[in-house]
C-alpha cells in the first residue's frame, strides 16, 4: 500500500481522495525543515505540501521511495523540479484553482486602501470620530497598473474594468490584452501612469528583487502598492521609506521574503505599524472554496498518475494524457537519449510481449514511454528494462 505524507493543513478532501484509492495517508500540521522532512519521508511514496515546505536536492537524495510530489498551491519554486525529474518524481501543482480568491482579495485591498478604510478603522477603535473625505477616493476612473498579466492578472484586469477603472499592464512575455486594457512597453512607463500598482509575477529566480527602490521612487505621488505574488520580488525597506515620505499613501502585502513555517510563530516586518497598510499572512488564495478546489485538483492528479501513469499538467515530466484500459501498462521514465524506444521494444519482443498501444513524450533531459501490453509482462522482462542504462524509474500498472 502506497503511503502519503501531507503537510501544512491541506484540505480534508485531498485525504479523502487518496484514501479512497488504497493510499495510506499521514497528515501533519505546519511545514517541516530539511532535517525533519528527510526523517518524515522514510518509507513515503507521496508528498503533499504547500508553499512553506522546501524540497531541496538533499531531501530528494534521502527519499529514494518518493515517486510523486503534490504542491497544493500555485507556485513550485520551493521544489527542486529538475532534481525531482532526474529521479523520476512527478510533480503536480494547482495553477488555476485559487485564481478567483486572489483576485477578490486584490479588489478588496484596492477599495479599502483607496477609501482609507484602515485609517478610519484604527481611529474608530481608538475612540476618534474623524468624518472626513480627505484622501479618500472612488476607484472609478483611477488607473490600475498590473505587473504580470497571467491567470490572476488577466482576471483582475476584467473585474477592475467592471468597477470603472482604467487598466494598463506590463509583462515580459507577449500577452493578449483583455477588454480595454493597454499594454505598456516598459515597467517604468506603467509606473508613470498608474494610481495603483499590483504585482502578480511568478516565482522564477529571475524575478527576485525585480521591483527596486528606483521603481518605488518612480511611482506617482499619492499612489498605492500591492504585492500578492512572491515575497522576494519587491524591496520592502524601500516601500517603507516611500510610505513614510508620503509618496505612497497605502499598501497591501500578503507575501514576505521570510515567512513563519507554522501558525502562531512570531512574525516581524519593516512594514508593521505603518499607516494605511494591510498585512495578511499569505492568505490571498486561502478561502475555503479555493482550498477545497486545490485539494481535489492536486489529489486527483496524484491518483491518476499512480493508477494510470497520466502526467497531464505535471510541471517537470513529459505530459501524457492516459486513461485506464485494463491492459498491463509499463510506465518507463528514462533519460532522453537516442535509441531508448527501440531498446524497449526489442526487450518486449524478446519476451513475447504483444504491444497494444504505446506513447512517447519528452521534456528536456527526460523521456517517458508508456506501453500497453496485450499479455502479462514477465518479471524477467521488467528486470531487463530496469537494467537499461537510460532507466530513471520503471512501474508496471495492472
Amino acid at each position: 500500500m502506497p503511503t502519503a505524507l501531507l503537510l501544512e493543513n491541506l484540505h480534508p478532501l485531498a485525504t479523502q481522495i487518496l484514501t479512497s484509492h488504497g493510499i495510506e495517508v499521514v497528515n501533519r500540521t505546519g511545514a517541516l525543515d530539511e532535517d525533519d522532512l528527510i526523517a518524515a519521508l522514510d518509507g513515503v511514496d507521496i508528498l503533499g505540501i504547500r508553499s512553506k515546505t522546501t524540497v531541496t536536492p538533499r531531501v530528494l537524495e534521502h527519499a529514494p521511495q518518493l515517486s510523486v510530489i503534490g504542491a497544493f498551491c500555485i507556485g513550485t519554486n520551493q521544489i527542486d523540479l529538475a532534481g525531482a525529474a532526474t529521479r523520476g518524481i512527478a510533480t503536480f501543482n494547482a495553477p488555476f484553482s485559487n485564481t478567483r480568491s486572489v483576485v477578490e482579495i486584490a479588489i478588496a485591498d484596492i477599495i479599502a486602501l483607496t477609501r482609507r478604510l484602515t485609517v478610519f478603522n484604527d481611529e474608530m477603535h481608538a475612540g476618534v470620530w474623524n468624518k472626513s473625505a480627505s484622501g479618500a477616493h472612488e476607484v472609478r476612473g483611477r488607473t490600475l497598473g498590473i505587473i504580470g498579466y497571467g491567470n490572476i492578472g488577466t482576471q483582475l484586469s476584467v473585474l477592475a474594468e467592471n468597477l470603472g477603472m482604467s487598466v494598463v499592464f506590463y509583462d515580459s512575455a507577449e500577452k493578449l490584452a483583455l477588454g480595454n486594457a493597454r499594454r505598456m512597453a516598459s515597467l517604468e512607463e506603467l509606473l508613470e501612469v498608474s494610481d495603483i500598482v499590483t504585482l502578480h509575477v511568478d516565482g522564477r529566480a529571475g524575478n527576485a528583487g525585480m521591483f527596486t527602490a528606483e521603481h518605488f521612487s518612480r511611482m506617482k505621488q499619492g499612489s498605492i502598492f500591492l504585492n500578492l505574488s512572491r515575497g522576494f520580488v519587491p524591496d520592502y525597506a524601500a516601500l517603507r521609506d516611500e510610505i513614510n515620505a508620503g509618496r505612497i499613501v497605502g499598501a497591501a502585502v500578503d507575501v514576505f521574503p521570510h515567512e513563519p513555517k507554522r501558525k502562531g510563530d512570531p512574525f516581524v516586518s519593516e512594514l508593521q505599524g505603518l499607516p494605511n497598510v494591510i498585512l495578511t499572512p499569505h492568505t490571498g488564495g486561502s478561502t475555503e472554496e479555493a482550498q477545497e478546489a486545490i485539494g481535489q485538483f492536486v489529489a486527483t492528479k496524484i491518483r491518476d498518475y499512480l493508477t494510470t501513469g497520466s502526467t497531464t499538467l505535471s510541471v517537470n515530466l513529459p505530459n501524457l494524457a492516459l486513461e485506464y484500459t485494463g491492459a498491463s501498462r509499463i510506465a518507463y521514465l528514462h533519460r532522453n537519449v537516442p535509441g531508448v524506444l527501440a531498446k524497449v521494444n526489442q526487450i518486449l519482443a524478446a519476451h513475447d510481449v504483444n504491444i497494444e498501444g504505446q506513447l512517447l513524450g519528452t521534456r528536456g533531459d527526460i523521456g517517458y514511454v508508456v506501453t500497453d501490453a496485450g499479455s502479462d509482462v514477465s518479471a524477467d522482462a521488467v528486470a531487463e528494462l530496469a537494467q537499461l542504462e537510460a532507466t530513471v524509474r520503471l512501474r508496471v500498472l495492472d
